[in-house]
């Protein structure tokens, strides 16, 4: 396949794990991408440089960043001086957290459909999963649909006949296995963040619903978490 044959996609990339295994599975799919870091005014900033190491290692044909400052609107403890809750039992993780974001996907997809369409391109990925953490409003199959078909309505190119597709190649993946999925492709997780309250100097707490996530997603895919955690975290099993 030649360079100019590939189909365009932009990913939206946060740094994370699920980002970074959403990315890989676009590019393993054929897909010339086009990596897309939100600077959004989230605490957990040390995310941004976790996008940049990825999408070099990686190999997105670009990487863009822009900044919107939801911050300044706050209501979520990654946006605002709220605590981030910690220790929690999985079974309370299906109630919608402190640490959702108001709108935050559906400003992350917009800017990566206005990128898009100026690459004509009609392909976006989007690292949202509906098994692991159903908490989030956004992250859910409705939602993606919806914001399809407002694509195909809100769009010159769709007014002209183009198809948007938001491809969530995760959604009904359990941690473990995104985690399997990502190590098959190469993934280095080691570059990788997820925690939603690091230390300052960007170790993971290790107790956060984030972090309990992704250790628990290493553990049952016996694969060694590469994370690197704050000293006082205990990491056994």
């Amino acid at each position: 396949m030649t360079h100019h044959a590939r189909r365009r996609a932009v990913v939206l990339l946060s740094g994370g794990l699920d980002s970074t295994t959403t990315l890989a599975i676009a590019i393993a799919s054929g897909y010339e991408a086009h990596a897309l870091t939100v600077r959004y005014g989230q605490r957990h900033a040390g995310e941004i440089e976790a996008a940049r190491r990825v999408a070099a290692d990686l190999r997105a044909v670009e990487h863009a960043e822009v900044s919107v400052d939801l911050g300044r609107f706050g209501g979520s403890a990654l946006t605002a001086d709220l605590p981030v809750p910690k220790d929690r039992e999985p079974a309370a993780m299906s109630d919608i957290p402190v640490t959702y974001v108001p709108a935050r996907n559906t400003v992350l997809l917009s800017l990566a459909l206005a990128w898009a369409e100026t690459l004509q391109a009609t392909d976006l990925f989007i690292g949202v999963n509906a098994v692991d953490y159903s908490g989030y409003p956004d992250c859910r199959p409705g939602f993606l649909a919806a914001f399809e078909r407002l694509a195909g309505l809100g769009t010159k190119a769709g007014v002209e006949g183009a198809t948007f597709r938001v491809h969530a190649p995760l959604l009904h993946l359990s941690k473990a296995d995104i985690i399997r999925r990502g190590i098959e492709l190469g993934v280095d997780y080691a570059l990788t963040t997820s925690c939603y309250d690091p230390d300052a100097e960007g170790r993971a707490c290790g107790r956060c619903d984030a972090c309990l996530l992704r250790r628990r997603g290493f553990a049952e895919a016996g694969v060694p978490d590469p994370t690197a955690y704050n000293p006082g975290v205990s990491t056994g099993s």
